[in-house]
């Protein structure tokens, strides 16, 4: 049985990850830190919040008090670290937070876990410090590149992805110099439930939804290998389970697709579910104008993103061989998921874009 502490567990890839862990491991107690920023909402946890095993925490990964006494309270024996500001633009816009989040908040729960569970009394020798971080940090690749592997060499392009890279090297530091038992993660893009609604494909789905333009950076040929959100927890869950301390992982989809091939793929799934479900109509009315022509023609091209990196590509072949980890999802099955989890969870969805969701913060505190 462990003990888990989860950063960032109310965000998209966090809560995504204590649904499955949740679900195949009952016992496991799990802990769950987040400061419910923006990217935050406390609903994505609605179906666990009773669970006698789980606990949420609202609070910052830079509080080191706070997490040393999470550690030391609940016996906490695997910190799984998602917490981290993540949006690109955002990054460019106001580097700041990224800055503090992702560098100094990994930099204090790295001290807290060295100081809990190797300068205290007794060495606790099972412990884990998962860290998950992107593939970003490896840059750009053209199109004729090979795949990132765990030995490319780190050269991130933008304040986010620097962020990340610096926050894997001092992970990286405290096992070497310390002995934390850590282990690291670099994903592809992730894609699902609970995707907070400025990222590309939930916007898409929204957007068509209020028949508004489909914005799509420059010509829309950059490249993205896309993870489905669960078979990233799975991939989480062999790290944790099998994974060599002090080894990284690279966890992919194995789905390479251009953004406007991406949009143009929801468009048509949107369509077929509208066709299929006449009630749609009635529930999503602004959405009748786009699907009396085509929702392609919503697709509106803009001033692509500065640095704007061109292909992101996983090599998974590390973990494929050492962890026996594949995908259950295709990009065809788990976008299908994907948008008919948005049009069943339009409540969810609608309490983001209002700014709603956010009202838990000010009930407790107020």
């Amino acid at each position: 049985m462990k003990k888990l502490l989860v950063t960032g567990g109310a965000g998209f890839i966090g809560a995504n990850f204590v649904h499955y862990w949740m679900a195949k491991y009952s016992a496991d107690k799990v802990v769950v830190l987040d400061a419910l920023t923006y990217a935050g909402n406390i609903a994505n946890l609605d179906s666990v919040k009773d669970d006698a095993n789980f606990n949420f925490v609202h609070g910052n990964i830079c509080d080191q008090a706070l997490i040393e006494t999470l550690l030391v309270e609940h016996s906490i024996d695997t910190l799984v670290h998602f917490a981290a500001e993540s949006h690109v633009d955002r990054s460019i816009t106001g580097p700041d937070a990224f800055i503090e989040t992702n560098i100094i908040g990994t930099y204090s729960l790295l001290k807290s876990a060295k100081k809990v569970w190797l300068d205290g009394k007794s060495i606790l020798e099972g412990h884990r410090f998962h860290h998950v971080s992107t593939d970003e940090v490896y840059g750009t690749l053209s199109p004729t590149d090979p795949a990132f592997t765990e030995s490319t060499a780190y050269a991130p392009n933008s304040p986010y992805s620097a962020s990340k890279a610096a926050s894997d090297h001092l992970v990286r530091a405290y096992h070497h110099t310390y002995g934390l038992n850590v282990t690291t993660s670099n994903c592809s893009n992730n894609y699902g439930p609970f995707h907070f609604p400025e990222k590309l494909i939930p916007l898409v789905i929204t957007n068509i939804l209020h028949d508004k333009a489909l914005p799509i950076y420059g010509d829309g040929q950059q490249i993205r290998d896309w993870l489905y959100v669960e078979d990233h927890a799975y991939g989480i869950d062999l790290v944790l389970q099998n994974g060599r301390v002090g080894e990284n992982y690279n966890i992919g989809g194995d789905n390479e697709w251009t953004n406007i091939d991406i949009v143009k793929t929801i468009s048509k799934l949107v369509e077929q579910e509208f066709l299929k479900n006449k009630d749609l109509a009635t529930r999503f009315p602004a959405a009748k104008a786009a699907m009396a022509q085509n929702t392609e023609s919503l697709i509106s091209y803009v001033k692509d993103r500065l640095g704007h990196d061109r292909r992101y590509a996983i090599d998974a072949t590390k973990t494929i061989n050492e962890l026996s980890y594949k995908p259950k999802e295709s990009f065809e099955t788990g976008i299908a998921k994907t948008v008919a989890w948005y049009l069943n969870n339009e409540a969810w969805w609608q309490s983001v874009m209002d700014g709603s969701y956010q009202n838990w913060i000010a009930e407790q505190y107020s």
